[in-house]
């Protein structure tokens, strides 16, 4: 058969492929500089930005490694919107590729600031950070609740004009209202999940090993309960659904998008894999070949119930 159509649409930006980097990980891009051609990729999500610059959490410990996966407390630690304009954007968008900028605040018009000065830029879209575990104000605060959510969704939407793309806790009893409630105030895609709130425990110490006490648990210990969710969303809202959460190869990958997600992200596997990305666009693109599947937005959605 003839090479299969990898491309997806999200809102206003058309990506080659359905592999995303997720926010966090990757930094700003200029961290990973080398490492493997992230041009080839869909998207890349960079690391949450607020208004002014924060120093995040107390640095030891930040992170603490657990059985298929890692527990995370950075807290939102970022050069500030000001610098990351300056400093940082230019060098993303030279990777090639469409560039994701993911925003956070303490109120829903700290995050539409943020918003209205990115409106300008050279950003392909913009993820709406409301499930970050790791901070004591925003973050999850929103998330958490459905109007909440929808009210940050709601400013956002009113300052730009670019794709937006809220971020989704786990940590709900109903996670796909909340996706219905960011829909209706104009989310052009919903993206989930972030991490699961988690402890560690030092027991000799027997006090957590994280500085803030508890953090998100990433990798793919999550893995089935973050493709669940998905699903639950996927069957909820009639927008794209981008689906992250422990993807180490394109078995992984494929799992999500069969289950209703038109795109995917990759995070945590970058530590072991700075390629990963590359090596699951590769697996999706044989995987269509195999089936004769012509296009990978024939497979969203196609679970058998």
């Amino acid at each position: 058969m003839t090479k299969p159509d990898l491309g997806v649409t999200i809102g206003s930006m058309a990506m080659k492929n359905p592999v995303m980097i997720a926010s966090g990980i990757f930094g700003y891009g200029d961290e990973f500089a080398g490492l493997a051609d992230y041009g080839e990729l869909g998207a890349l999500v960079l690391k949450t930005i607020t208004r002014e610059p924060r120093q995040g959490n107390p640095p030891a410990h930040r992170t603490v490694e657990t059985p298929a996966g890692m527990v995370n407390a950075i807290g939102l630690e970022n050069v500030g919107l000001d610098a990351f304009l300056r400093d940082k954007l230019p060098a993303a968008l030279a990777h090639g590729t469409n560039v994701v900028a993911s925003i956070a605040g303490d109120t829903p018009e700290g995050f539409a600031e943020c918003a209205r000065s990115l409106d300008g830029t050279d950003v392909a879209a913009i993820e709406i950070n409301i499930s970050c575990p790791n901070v004591k104000k925003g973050g999850m605060a929103f998330g958490v609740d459905a109007e909440a959510s929808a009210e940050v969704t709601a400013a956002v939407r009113a300052a730009t004009k670019k794709p937006i793309i809220p971020k989704l806790t786990p940590n709900v009893t109903d996670i796909a209202s909340v996706a219905q409630a960011c829909e209706r105030a104009g989310a052009d895609a919903i993206s989930l999940t972030n991490t699961f709130s988690a402890m560690v425990i030092d027991v000799e110490g027997r006090r957590p090993l994280l500085a803030a006490g508890t953090g998100g648990l990433s990798g793919p210990a999550i893995r089935p309960a973050a493709v669940y969710r998905v699903h639950q969303v996927a069957q909820a809202v009639e927008v794209p659904v981008v689906g992250m959460g422990g993807i180490w190869n394109a078995n992984d990958a494929l799992e999500f998008i069969i289950a209703g997600a038109s795109a995917v992200a990759v995070g945590t596997a970058l530590y072991a894999d700075p390629a990963a990305g590359n090596r699951i666009v590769a697996g999706i693109r044989e995987y269509l070949q195999r089936h004769g599947i012509r296009q990978v937005s024939d497979l969203v959605g196609s679970i058998q119930l």
